[in-house]
């Protein structure tokens, strides 16, 4: 047998950790030989990958887990596409012994991998891994400040304001598109209903104000590029508390230079 370092694993409860669909498959010491592979005329493997995404690249009877001792030794069975462990591709009919952490490819391309575990140990980085995902989500959630968000909203109006007072238009026509980009932002205000619908409330009041108004003819280009700036300003601002990676702070710093 290769790679005999006799590390011994008895008293563990071992598993193979599928990374792609975080899904494990129990490795039972009493079984003393288990079979990964898909249904063949022989019977089921004990390790049946045939449901997992990209089983195509694994043959039917693909590869053996044999357990001797307390020690777990995996043998690539002949299979098409190989079997490798940490990268490096077994050869065929040659058991190896698996250590804890080690990874396992079942044909190339790293298209269905395992992870070979102590099953408590794999539970516990689940539960702290997904955690600290959500603690992470958070405190992006509210990494935004409150002065950075009435600024935003106070530069996304003033944007508006500017776009409609220079629009050529009846107040008949400028009145809907006011009302909705108000609407919008007074949603943009409200922490229980969901952001798009502000955003999307604003992009069509000022769709109605520009389709309603004769913009090219009665706006000059130096009025539509700071209302875009403003909007844009305000914007960042409000989702990310920053302009272009720059806080509100820095920015007030940079301009008293």
């Amino acid at each position: 047998m290769q790679n005999m370092n006799m590390y011994n694993n008895t008293g563990l409860s071992l598993e193979f950790f599928h990374i792609q669909t975080n899904t494990s498959f129990d490795l039972p010491s009493h079984l003393g030989v288990m079979l990964i592979g898909k249904p063949h005329e022989q019977g089921l493997p004990d390790i049946d990958v045939s449901t997992l995404p990209d089983a195509d690249v694994v043959s039917r009877l693909h590869a053996q887990v044999r357990v001797e001792g307390g020690n777990y030794f995996i043998e690539d069975l002949g299979s098409a596409n190989g079997t490798f462990i940490n990268d490096i591709r077994l050869e065929p009919k040659t058991p190896y012994q698996l250590n804890l952490g080690d990874k396992i490819d079942l044909g190339q391309g790293a298209k269905v991998t395992f992870v070979f575990q102590n099953k408590l140990h794999i539970q516990s980085s689940i539960v702290t891994t997904s955690i600290q995902h959500q603690a992470f989500e958070n405190s992006k959630v509210t990494s935004v400040d409150t002065t950075s968000k009435f600024l935003g909203l106070v530069l996304i109006g003033t944007g508006i304001i500017i776009l409609t007072a220079n629009i050529q238009v009846g107040m008949f026509f400028r009145i809907p598109g006011i009302l909705l980009c108000g609407a919008g932002i007074f949603v943009l205000c409200q922490k229980r209903i969901n952001r798009n619908l502000g955003w999307i409330l604003i992009a069509f009041g000022i769709a109605v104000i520009i389709f309603t108004g004769n913009i090219f003819a009665s706006t000059n280009l130096l009025i539509l590029l700071s209302s875009s700036v403003l909007l844009f300003a305000g914007y960042q601002l409000l989702t990310t508390g920053q302009i272009l990676g720059y806080s509100w702070r820095s920015l007030k710093g940079v301009i008293k230079k």
